[in-house]
C-alpha cells in the first residue's frame, strides 16, 4: 500500500509540473487590447444611418459613361486593390467609396474626354471570409454574403467549442494597416452567459478566430502522454486463497 501511495504522489507531482509548463506556454490574452466594437472597414446590420460602402478586393464594378457608352467597363478589384479601365490604369479602389472612385476616374478621363460624366456602380459584392480554428468541432473557412459574422456566429458555424476549449481566452487575429497582424482578446464566456453581449462584435474580412485549450486539458494530455503510459497504477487488490484440505484419514 505504501508503494501505491508513493507512485500516486509521484504522478501528481509530475502532473503539477506539466501544469506549470503549460501555464507558461499558454496564450496570454491579458496583454491584448479588447477587440474594437466596429471593425474597419465597417460591415454590419442595417441601422438608422449607415456608413458609405467601401469597395473590397474581389468586388465587380460597373464603370458607366453616360455620354460615351462605348467606353463602359466592367472591372474587378484586383488583390492589390487597384482597377484598370480602357482609359485609366492602376486606379486605387480598395477601401474607397464608389463616389470617390468616380471622382478619381473623372480627373483621369479629362485628358481624353470633355466633361466626362462617370458613375461607378458595385455590380457584385465579394463574399466575406473568416476562419475559425483551435478547439472547435469543425474548424475551417466560412463564407458569407452580407453582414460579417459575429464571434459567436463564427464559433457556431464551426460546430461550437469542444469540452477542452477555454471559453474565456478566445482571440482574433486581424490584418491591420500595411497588412500587419494584430491580436485581440474576446471574452466569449461572458458572451454566451449573457453578461457582456456587446462583446459579440462583428468580425472583419479575413479575421481568424482561435479557440485555445484549457490548462486542465493540457494537464490531462500531459498525464496521458508522459505519465500514465510509463507509470502504470493498479487500483485493484490481489490475494491468494489457500484451499483447506480436510484430511479425514485415520478418523
Amino acid at each position: 500500500m505504501t508503494r501505491i501511495f508513493s507512485i500516486i504522489a509521484t504522478c501528481v507531482s509530475l502532473a503539477l509540473a506539466g501544469a506549470n509548463l503549460t501555464a507558461c506556454s499558454s496564450t496570454n490574452t491579458s496583454a491584448m487590447q479588447p477587440i474594437p466594437a466596429i471593425p474597419a472597414p465597417v460591415s454590419g446590420a442595417p441601422a438608422a444611418t449607415l456608413p458609405p460602402y467601401k469597395v473590397q478586393v474581389g468586388d465587380v464594378l460597373d464603370v458607366k459613361l453616360f455620354q460615351n457608352p462605348e467606353l463602359n467597363d466592367e472591372v474587378t478589384v484586383r488583390p492589390d486593390g487597384m482597377i484598370s479601365t480602357a482609359l485609366a490604369e492602376d486606379v486605387p479602389a480598395y477601401n474607397r467609396t464608389p463616389t470617390e472612385i468616380s471622382a478619381d476616374l473623372r480627373d483621369r478621363y479629362k485628358s481624353n474626354l470633355t466633361h466626362p460624366q462617370i458613375a461607378v456602380v458595385v455590380h457584385t459584392f465579394a463574399p466575406n471570409r473568416v476562419y475559425v480554428g483551435g478547439e472547435v468541432n469543425s474548424p475551417g473557412e466560412f463564407i458569407t454574403v452580407g453582414p460579417n459574422l459575429t464571434v459567436s456566429q463564427a464559433v457556431a458555424r464551426a460546430g461550437g467549442v469542444r469540452l477542452s476549449a477555454d471559453r474565456s481566452r478566445l482571440f482574433v487575429i486581424r490584418r491591420g494597416q500595411n497588412d500587419v497582424p494584430q491580436s485581440f482578446s474576446v471574452d466569449y464566456m461572458a458572451v454566451i452567459e449573457g453578461q457582456k453581449p456587446e462583446s459579440d462584435v462583428r468580425l472583419a474580412q479575413y479575421d481568424v478566430v482561435y479557440v485555445p485549450r484549457t490548462g486542465i486539458y493540457d494537464v490531462w494530455v500531459y498525464w496521458n502522454q508522459f505519465v500514465q503510459q510509463f507509470v502504470p497504477v493498479s487500483w485493484g487488490f490481489s490475494y491468494n486463497v489457500n484451499p483447506v484440505v480436510n484430511n479425514t484419514a485415520g478418523h
